[in-house]
């Protein structure tokens, strides 16, 4: 038997934080590609501590549903996974390349794959990509359109920006879209001044953020213009300053995302292609969580 742990932070006081995680976990469970599907949290229930405690596998996939490598998959998941013997060194990451590191738990005895974080995820850059699809409603959108792909950016962690800059350069590589720029929340090139980096008409803006909450549905549009008080609501897209503002919200919101939580259990060794596969078709006519 073999199952999928899929681990997030949830929130004590955003209900909606863990609804993505969960919708994806449904997503995959759907296609039987694991025995067992499990979600766990640190700010809510089931918690990290406790969740291998539900799965009755002895082989469990743990993929952490956070954007950037740190604090969190490097100290407190495998901390409270209980992952004997863990060390950052076994993923020899430059901050972007966090893989795979198959451990013990000491508890449970599970052998535990511990895989890198799902947002420096190559495939992330494909969620980034139908996010703008999705908020546009146009398959091909791209032609006349700038892409804004905004972090949180922090001093405190130098791998927060990493994973931004990385999906924005492979957006550019592609050249589907006039511009590209990687915005932050914390860090100049600042979000605030979005219509000052594009000289595109239309942009598309991308929050890479695992699920709405306070910075996504709150600070963003109010730092962007597109509302004095988010409370009221704002048009999607939105004028501001001479520009159209496509503002998609959170990409972990969107049904692909569980594409990229196969991939990396797929990097990990798991059996899965035909599930992948599956996935991928079923989300392209699948609304983002939310909308």
């Amino acid at each position: 038997m073999q199952a999928l742990v899929i681990v997030a932070h949830g929130s004590h006081l955003n209900p909606d934080s863990s609804t993505p995680t969960r919708r994806h976990a449904d997503t995959i469970r759907a296609t039987g590609a694991f025995d067992e599907v499990k979600t766990g949290f640190w700010k809510e229930e089931p918690s990290l501590r406790e969740v291998l405690r539900t799965v009755e596998s002895e082989e469990v996939y743990v993929v952490p549903l956070f954007i950037s490598e740190g604090y969190f998959t490097e100290q407190v998941i495998p901390r409270e996974l209980r992952l004997e013997g863990w060390d950052v060194s076994e993923w020899d990451s430059d901050g972007l390349s966090a893989d795979t590191a198959t451990l013990v738990a000491e508890d449970t005895g599970q052998t535990v794959h511990y895989c890198g974080p799902v947002g420096t995820h190559e495939s992330m850059t494909d969620v980034i990509v139908r996010r703008a699809e999705t908020v546009t409603g146009d398959p091909d959108v791209g032609e006349g359109f700038g892409l804004a792909v905004v972090g949180h950016g922090t001093e405190r962690n130098e791998n927060s920006a990493k994973a931004i800059e990385y999906h924005a350069d492979r957006v550019r590589e592609t050249g589907r879209f006039e511009e590209v720029r990687a915005l932050y929340m914390d860090e100049e090139p600042e979000v605030d001044d979005v219509t000052d980096h594009f000289e595109s008409e239309d942009v598309v803006v991308v929050p890479l953020f695992v699920a709405d909450g306070f910075h996504t549905q709150e600070d963003i549009p109010e730092d962007m213009g597109l509302t004095d008080d988010y409370r009221t609501g704002y048009d999607v897209p939105a004028e501001v300053d001479g520009h159209r503002i496509w503002y998609a919200g959170a990409v972990g919101t969107e049904a692909l995302m569980a594409d990229v939580v196969l991939e990396r259990a797929a990097d990990a060794g798991a059996d899965i292609e035909e599930a992948i596969a599956s996935v991928r078709e079923e989300t392209r006519e699948t609304p983002a969580a939310g909308d």
